[in-house]
């Protein structure tokens, strides 16, 4: 099939090799979204589940730095990650990346780049593909554990995250790769053959991923690196255990030496060090409003890189569910505890504001406290049954607590259900319902990336008033709802909150985007919206080279119109 058969453990062979081709090759054609079990409680997927969540809190593993597929633990400061369902347990101690630690993975990219920009599309696609099928099959278990026990998941959350949309993410990602290089000019004139390429970007890209999904964690360096580019890849803190796993899990599905370089460690530190050099080429990142706007006002300011970087981020949202007279009841409120209480409201999808019709308010309320009622906070690894666990970190729940107790004191705000916390053991924050009578109050406005939903009622009369009113309530424009059975109703809000939300749904929960089905990213102060999981994520990270080569010989400078 190829001209040069190479394999991955070796740069200088992969330098030395001809990167040609024979034949048209095309992604696979039957691409769909990863299965999901439903991990009933009699089924073997719960016993081997019970099995490696036991191994890895058996013993604190020791992480080490991966710099051009070496791993470094010697001479190094190592920081403890801890389970949030139980901040006494420590699940790993990894190490922490120093400036000259970040120097060697610079070079490390810039170099296995002259060999991984060279490999042909299918050859890229091969690492990627089979790195969905080891994380859907001999690593499923071992990664939903990690992320269970690390980021405070329940199972059917790790599940659609780190098997579900990270699966789906390799391949839809070769799928929309193929489709893009295959856009190639329409038209040449006689003697002239046109054609584009697909370049990756001349520098290396910097990934900064988030604690909350495993999955976008793999997206950020995956997508740049499956075109051609390589990638310095900082872990949350809070997520390294199960973001090592998958580092771990990308080499041994072949991907080579330095493409990827795994850097936990000071945030400050890195990123100083990786805008100090002049081959920074994209910043691929989900995170903090704040902290985005900072590292863009950070490249901004600087002028000695050799490309305009490209900054592409997804940040945070204060979504809404805007429900109108004429909906289903049960389904909106069911939707609407989903929307919000799912993984602690800690989604940036996640439903934080809640506009409700006078007419149905107090049905709505009762419903929603009924069914509110049956949820307990708990240790979803211990329970496999359980629906809410901790918030990440001790820095998240006092934020939160504090905005409950603020709540308590403020005339214009109402706690309906919820309320209590405790971080005796993990850090457990109760799903807290609040009433607003300020329909433009802070708590409307902040986001506060935890289980706390504010709700306004309006009037019946006043539907297209209050369109207008969560338009311009929030800074930020993610996702967003309606739920209505007026047509009239779905077509009005749909044209009024055409910028508030860059993924808008109809009768459906503002949470839960799936690859191939749902792009997701929004924008204002929710980011760049360049929709992960979509083949316009892709253009982001290569550098369009346009070539004509003509055919004819000219024998005249002159023009028809010069004789």
């Amino acid at each position: 099939m190829f001209l040069s058969k190479v394999g991955h453990k070796s740069n200088t062979l992969l330098q030395k090799s001809l990167y040609s081709t024979i034949g048209g090759f095309q992604s696979p054609l039957h691409i769909t979204n990863e299965p999901i079990k439903p991990f009933e409680s009699t089924s073997t997927d719960v016993l081997l589940l019970k099995k490696a969540l036991q191994k890895y809190q058996s013993k604190a593993l020791e992480i080490p730095l991966i710099i051009n597929g070496e791993k470094i633990f010697k001479n190094r400061t190592f920081k403890a990650q801890v389970n949030p369902s139980n901040h006494q347990q420590v699940l790993c101690n990894y190490a922490q990346a120093e400036p000259s630690d970040v120097q060697k993975a610079i070079d490390a990219a810039m170099e296995s780049k002259k060999a991984w920009a060279k490999m042909s599309l299918d050859e890229r696609s091969a690492v990627f593909l089979k790195a969905a099928d080891l994380i859907s099959t001999k690593y499923r278990y071992d990664l939903l554990a990690t992320t269970m026990l690390g980021q405070g998941k329940n199972v059917y959350q790790a599940e659609i995250d780190t098997i579900g949309e990270l699966a789906d993410f390799f391949r839809f990602n070769v799928k929309y790769a193929f489709e893009m290089y295959k856009q190639q000019p329409c038209e040449s004139t006689k003697g002239v053959w046109n054609r584009t390429e697909y370049r990756p970007l001349e520098g290396f890209v910097y990934a900064v991923s988030p604690f909350n999904f495993t999955a976008i964690a793999g997206n950020l360096f995956a997508a740049p690196a499956l075109l051609g580019n390589t990638c310095l890849w900082k872990p949350s803190a809070t997520a390294v255990l199960s973001n090592y796993l998958l580092m771990e899990i990308m080499l041994e599905a072949g991907l080579p030496k330095g493409v990827v370089n795994f850097i936990p460690g000071n945030a400050e530190k890195i990123t100083e060090q990786i805008l100090n050099d002049k081959h920074f080429a994209a910043l691929h990142f989900t995170g903090s409003t704040k902290v985005f706007k900072n590292l863009c006002k950070e490249i901004y300011s600087k002028d000695h890189f050799k490309e305009y970087p490209r900054i592409v981020g997804e940040t945070g949202g204060k979504n809404f569910h805007l429900v109108h007279e004429s909906c289903t009841l049960e389904h909106t409120v069911l939707s609407t505890l989903r929307g919000a209480f799912e993984y602690q409201g800690q989604k940036c999808s996640a439903t934080s504001r809640l506009y409700l019709p006078e007419s149905i308010s107090s049905e709505f309320i009762d419903l929603f406290k009924t069914y509110l009622s049956q949820i307990k906070t708990e240790d979803c690894s211990e329970n496999i049954k359980g629906f809410i666990g901790p918030v990440i970190h001790e820095q998240s729940f006092d934020k939160l607590a504090n905005a409950i107790e603020e709540a308590k004191k403020d005339p214009e705000l109402e706690i309906i259900s919820g309320g209590q916390y405790n971080k005796s053991k993990g850090f457990f924050v109760e799903p807290t319902l609040i009433k607003t009578t300020n329909p433009n109050h802070k708590f409307l406005k902040q986001e506060f990336f935890g289980p706390l939903l504010t709700y306004y009622v309006y009037p019946n009369n006043e539907f297209a008033e209050i369109c207008e009113t969560i338009d311009e309530t929030s800074d930020y424009g993610l996702t967003g709802s309606i739920f209505a059975q007026s047509r009239d109703a779905i077509l009005l809000a749909n044209e009024k909150l055409r910028y508030s939300a860059g993924n808008f749904y109809i009768n459906d929960k503002s949470t839960g985007a799936v690859v191939g089905q749902q792009s997701f990213g929004g924008s204002r102060q929710s980011g760049t919206c360049d929709k992960a999981g979509s083949g316009s994520l892709l253009t982001r990270f290569v550098s369009v080279r346009s070539i004509k080569e003509n055919f004819l010989e000219i024998s005249d400078y002159k023009y028809p119109h010069n004789h």
